[in-house]
């Protein structure tokens, strides 16, 4: 596979490795590749909550919104946030 990078992209990817954020070509592949899965992994995610979510609204199972439901819900993705940037600061092999 023959892949083409913009000066911009080929700038950026020199000044990893200059930085030693990167050691090889294939580490740059790799990484964009990981990020990749993990974003279309959440889309998912978030497709499948849609679903349930409209499902349980046509069956008259939806949940009332109350100003400590949505601090309560605002606390949990914002402790999901941390927990998963903490997880990516986790050096991988």
């Amino acid at each position: 596979m023959e892949i083409q990078l913009s000066a911009d992209q080929m700038a950026f990817f020199r000044m990893a490795l200059q930085m030693g954020r990167l050691r090889r070509e294939e580490d740059a592949v790799q990484e964009a590749l990981r990020m990749w899965e993990e974003r279309e992994r959440t889309r998912a995610e978030i497709l499948a909550s849609v679903e349930l979510a409209d499902e349980s609204l046509n069956q008259d199972q939806g949940r009332e919104i109350t100003e400590e439901s949505m601090r309560d819900l605002a606390a949990d993705v914002k402790q999901r946030g941390r927990a998963r940037l903490a997880a990516e600061q986790v050096p991988s092999n």
